[in-house]
C-alpha cells in the first residue's frame, strides 16, 4: 500500500502554523520570521513534503514548466529537436511537456488548449500545417510566448528557426540533372506544410531552369512516413514512363520509397536513383548510403528554446526574430555517384 500524500494543512499542523504560513515559506515570502521558516522547514523535511511546483508557480504567475509540440516524435529530425530543446530548458531551472500533435490539427488544437489551462510559461512548436493558425492565435490572445521550428503560418508572426527547404530541394534536384536524369519524381505532403510547399517550389525551379516542362504525374502527395514513401513509390513506377529517379521529402519517405523500388524487383541507385532531406544518423555511421539534404535537427531546438526562453525573460527585441540554418549537402551511393564524396 503507498504511503498517504503529505499535504500543506499536516506541514503547518506539525509547524503550529497556518497553511498560508507554509504556503508562503515555499514561496519565499520576505514577510515571513526566520524562526518561522526554520519550523517550516524542518516540518516539510521531517513530513517529506514535496511542494507541488504548478501550486508554486500559480502564486507567482510562474509555473517553471514549457511545451515543446511536434507533428510526429517518432521521426528522428523532430526527436533531436525535442532533446536538445529540453536540455537548454533544463538549464534554465524548466522542465518541459512533450505533446505529439500525430500531425492532426484537432489535436493540437486540444494540446494547446490544456497548455494554457496548465499554464505553461512558453511553447516550442513545430506546427502541423498552414490550419494551425487558429490555434497558434489562441495562444496570441493570451499573450503566451510560443516559437516556431521548421514551419512558418501565414498570418503568424512569431520568432522562428527554419531551414532552407527551398534552396536545399532545388539543390537536390539539380543534382540529379546533373547525372543525367530527366524523369525526376517527387513524393511530397501536402502544400498547406510550409516545408513540402517550399521543397516543391524548389523541386520546380529546378526543373525550370534546366528547361525541363513540369509533369504533374511525377509528382505524388504522401505521407510523410515510411508508408506514405512506399505506395508513391509504387504509383510512379506504374506510370508508363517512370522516372529514373526520385526526390524524397524527408528520410522516412525515402525509406518507404526504397522499400517499394525492392519489392518491384528494381534497385537504388541502379534502376531509381535517390535524393531526400534529412539524414538517419545511426543508419548513416553503420551504412552510409543516403544522398541527403541534412539539417542541423539539434540546431532547431538549441535555438528555439533559446529565443523562447530570451522572449519569456523580457530579453527580445519586440521586432519578431526569423533565423534561418544552412543544411548539409552529403552525396552518397543512393543518387548514383559513383565514389561518396562530401559538399558543404
Amino acid at each position: 500500500m503507498s504511503a498517504p500524500t503529505v499535504t500543506i494543512r499536516d506541514v503547518a499542523r506539525h509547524a503550529g502554523v497556518s497553511p498560508m504560513t507554509v504556503s508562503r515559506v515555499i514561496n519565499e515570502s520576505a514577510t515571513v520570521s526566520r524562526d518561522t521558516r526554520t519550523r517550516v522547514e524542518e516540518a516539510i523535511a521531517v513530513l517529506g513534503y514535496i511542494p507541488s511546483r504548478l501550486a508554486r508557480g500559480l502564486s507567482a504567475q510562474r509555473t517553471g514548466t514549457l511545451a515543446v509540440l511536434v507533428p510526429d516524435v517518432a521521426n528522428p529530425f523532430f526527436t533531436l529537436i525535442v532533446r536538445a530543446a529540453e536540455d537548454v530548458a533544463r538549464r534554465a531551472d524548466f522542465r518541459v511537456l512533450l505533446c505529439d500533435t500525430r500531425a492532426d490539427v484537432t489535436i493540437e488544437r486540444e494540446v494547446i488548449e490544456e497548455m494554457i489551462a496548465h499554464r505553461v510559461e512558453g511553447l516550442v512548436i513545430a506546427p502541423v500545417s498552414d490550419r494551425s493558425r487558429d490555434p497558434l492565435r489562441r495562444l496570441e490572445a493570451f499573450g503566451m510566448p510560443f516559437v516556431l521550428v521548421d514551419r512558418t503560418v501565414p498570418g503568424v508572426d512569431a520568432d522562428a528557426v527554419l531551414g532552407e527547404s527551398r534552396a536545399g530541394a532545388r539543390q537536390l534536384v539539380e543534382h540529379l540533372l546533373g547525372l543525367g536524369h530527366r524523369r525526376i519524381g517527387m513524393i511530397v505532403e501536402s502544400d498547406l506544410v510550409s516545408t513540402a510547399r517550399e521543397r516543391r517550389l524548389g523541386y520546380e525551379a529546378a526543373l525550370s531552369s534546366a528547361g525541363i516542362p513540369l509533369d504533374p504525374a511525377l509528382v505524388v502527395d504522401a505521407t510523410v512516413d515510411p508508408g506514405g514513401g512506399f505506395t508513391g513509390m509504387q504509383s510512379l513506377l506504374e506510370l508508363d514512363d517512370r522516372p529514373t529517379a526520385l526526390f524524397a521529402v524527408n528520410n522516412l519517405v525515402a525509406v518507404g520509397a526504397i522499400e517499394a523500388v525492392r519489392a518491384a524487383g528494381l534497385e537504388v541507385p541502379d534502376d531509381v536513383a535517390l535524393v531526400c532531406f534529412d539524414d538517419i544518423e545511426y543508419a548513416s555511421r553503420l551504412y552510409p548510403f543516403l544522398t541527403v539534404m541534412e539539417q542541423p535537427a539539434e540546431t532547431f531546438g538549441t535555438l528555439g528554446m533559446q529565443l523562447l526562453l530570451e522572449r519569456i525573460g523580457g530579453r527580445a527585441p519586440e521586432r519578431k526574430r526569423v533565423v534561418v540554418l544552412p543544411a548539409d549537402f552529403v552525396v552518397r551511393r543512393s543518387c548514383g555517384t559513383p565514389e561518396p564524396a562530401h559538399a558543404a
